[in-house]
């Protein structure tokens, strides 16, 4: 008997030993297909962005990264399913300004975006860019601030969701102005652009991928990019800058995960996305949607996103937008 219970107590030391020693779950990711959250609809320069590096990463993963448009408020809806996910490197969050506007625009969100997540990886800088229907008088910013003080209530403006980039592009326009135009909230920008190409609704200040892309079909007229300079892809448009001396907004792209995801997990995951923005045929992908690659570690790119929050809450408070 004594001999059977030795023999038991060495074979659960062995055991443990041989648990100890394998390798870690995440050592192997991914294993599974991942599923990226985009809260915006399919078309539209979010989209298109994430659609060019999940196929990079697919291939090179060997796994399926599988994009799910999760569309509504203002991209909340998708931070919230991506958030709620287990941490387990899996589900992950397409991220954009609109997180970080949100945390400010937004007074009763049910998660902390900065709390409830876990940087991964930054991907590119944009700007958005003002484009307006074809039929709209206006051929420069300032003759559009002049036609839009002269009509005051009488514009509207689309946007791809309330507390985007391009929502809160324009309520800046606005208040640095005294433009008075009307807010028409899309679940997308690529949802808008029929209205806009018909007149229905007159402009945008999309971001630059689908904007760029609707501009060169000549389906729109583009009068300004909202980077404090001329942007290089598209150094023919004119800073809006360069007539309302001040204005800026620049964005970025990048990627989240749920809080507690495996810090081995972020740094394979970061680790491939800095080496797709070495690969030149995906960064000539991204040149072609006006965007320039911003690798960035995971920590780099978490104090990115919470400085654009503080940024965001500042311009927040200066237009004196809110949403319940």
């Amino acid at each position: 008997m004594l001999r059977i219970l030795r023999n038991g107590v060495f074979g659960l030391v062995l055991l443990s030993g041989l648990f100890a020693a394998a390798p870690p779950a995440s050592a192997a990711y991914p294993d599974r297909p991942v599923h990226w959250l985009i809260g915006f609809a399919a078309g539209g320069p979010v989209d298109i962005v994430a659609r060019i590096m999940a196929q990079w990463l697919s291939d090179h993963l060997g796994q399926q990264f599988i994009v799910e448009n999760r569309t509504g408020s203002g991209g909340n809806i998708a931070a919230a399913a991506a958030i709620n996910a287990a941490p387990d490197g899996y589900t992950l969050l397409f991220v954009a300004p609109n997180n970080a506007i949100s945390t400010s625009l937004y007074k009763k969100l049910p998660f902390d975006f900065l709390r409830d997540t876990t940087p991964v990886a930054s991907i590119m800088q944009l700007t958005n860019m003002l484009v307006v229907s074809n039929a709209f008088p206006a051929k420069t910013v300032q003759e559009f601030i002049d036609y839009c003080k002269a009509n005051p209530g009488k514009i509207s403006f689309a946007s791809s969701g309330n507390g985007t980039s391009v929502h809160m592009s324009a309520e800046l326009f606005k208040a640095m102005t005294k433009c008075d135009m009307v807010h028409v909230p899309y679940r997308g920008s690529a949802i808008a652009f029929p209205d806009i190409i018909s007149n229905k609704v007159q402009l945008i200040f999309d971001n630059l991928p689908s904007a760029l892309e609707q501009a060169k079909g000549g389906s729109v007229r583009a009068l300004g990019v909202t980077s404090p300079q001329r942007w290089p892809s598209v150094a023919d448009v004119p800073a809006i800058a360069e007539t309302v001396p001040g204005f800026e907004s620049v964005g970025f792209y990048g990627i989240s995960a749920p809080k507690g995801t495996p810090p081995e997990v972020v740094e394979i995951l970061n680790k491939a996305v800095g080496e797709a923005l070495k690969d030149p045929k995906l960064v000539a992908r991204l040149a072609e949607t006006g965007g320039i690659p911003k690798p960035m570690t995971p920590a780099e790119f978490g104090k990115l996103v919470t400085d654009e929050t503080e940024k965001w809450r500042k311009v927040v408070e200066f237009a004196g937008v809110s949403v319940d």
